[in-house]
């Protein structure tokens, strides 16, 4: 497995990899690191799609706000490196940030309704960042499959919208969100919490779960459905961002006495101390978080 640091070093690999087969699809699972078992997940997906998968790492500083946690976001290339090599993947693309943007650079990609609501609404600007690295990357590593996390169901929406609007190469895969056996979504900043907040945070697949149990037996009232998820985390939480139920395709949210359709996004964002965690479930397409829940 190759760790490359130049953008143009990275495309050329992939074009090399094109080139060597006419059958050969080149796969890209875009991370910030700090791998863990979701990120393997992205990667054997991709391989499921692709031959010559390429991983990128890269802390992307657009997407960060003034006070948000970019100076101590984990960064562990050596062991995300060793995580990739092991999961089949051929190459690792981790850039410094002055090879991403380069001096003088001003460029961005502009967002729309999409990118407004729920994280939209909290972190400005955080969805320019994500689709400007995000087009950077698609650029360099050409035509290509790329998986997402749908953890950021958001941005896998933004992404999508930006590709089809701009006509990119790139087929989209979204990948379900990899939980632990308790049902918590995987994430890195998970590190962020101590042990007592990691138990508190139970509260989140707990929501989400109660919600889908409703959902299950007709609850279609998107404000009915928000309350059984907020009523658990806001026992817990330091602080709540939001927790909503939107259309699945638009994220537009449905508000209180507004009816779903067959299939809701419920999605939240909430703090314990100083992480931010994010999770959803696509009502009416995937399972309960936590199963005994779901089906209680």
């Amino acid at each position: 497995m190759q760790l490359i640091r130049e953008p143009q070093a990275f495309r050329r690999v992939c074009d090399e990899a094109r080139a060597s087969s006419p059958a050969l699809r080149v796969g890209l699972v875009p991370t910030m690191g700090a791998l863990h078992a979701g990120h393997v997940a992205l990667v054997t997906e991709a391989l499921r799609h692709a031959s010559f998968v390429a991983v990128s790492i890269f802390v992307n500083p657009t997407q960060f706000g003034p006070n948000e946690d970019l100076a101590r976001y984990p960064r562990t290339l050596e062991a995300d490196a060793e995580k990739c090599e092991q999961a089949g993947a051929s190459v690792v693309f981790a850039p410094a940030p002055e090879a991403m943007y380069p001096p003088g650079d001003e460029t961005r990609v502009r967002v729309g309704a999409t990118a407004g609501p729920l994280c939209g609404a909290h972190r400005p600007n955080h969805f320019e960042g994500v689709a400007t690295v995000v087009a950077k990357l698609f650029a360099l590593t050409g035509p290509s499959v790329a998986v997402f996390g749908r953890k950021d169901y958001q941005q896998l929406r933004v992404i999508t919208r930006m590709t089809t609007d701009l006509f990119l190469p790139v087929e989209l895969v979204g990948l379900r969100t990899v939980r632990e056996p308790d049902g918590l979504a995987m994430s890195s900043r998970n590190a962020y919490l101590s042990a007592e907040q990691r138990a508190a945070a139970l509260a989140i697949p707990r929501g989400l779960s109660r919600a889908w149990a409703a959902f299950q037996r007709g609850e279609r009232d998107a404000g009915a459905l928000a309350s059984l998820a907020r009523a658990e985390v806001e026992k817990v939480a330091t602080s709540i961002d939001y927790v909503d139920v939107a259309d699945p395709e638009s994220v537009h949210v449905l508000g209180a006495g507004e009816r779903t359709g067959e299939r809701a996004l419920l999605a939240l964002a909430i703090r314990l101390g100083g992480a931010r965690l994010i999770d959803n479930v696509v009502l009416g397409e995937e399972p309960a978080p936590i199963a005994a829940i779901g089906a209680g």
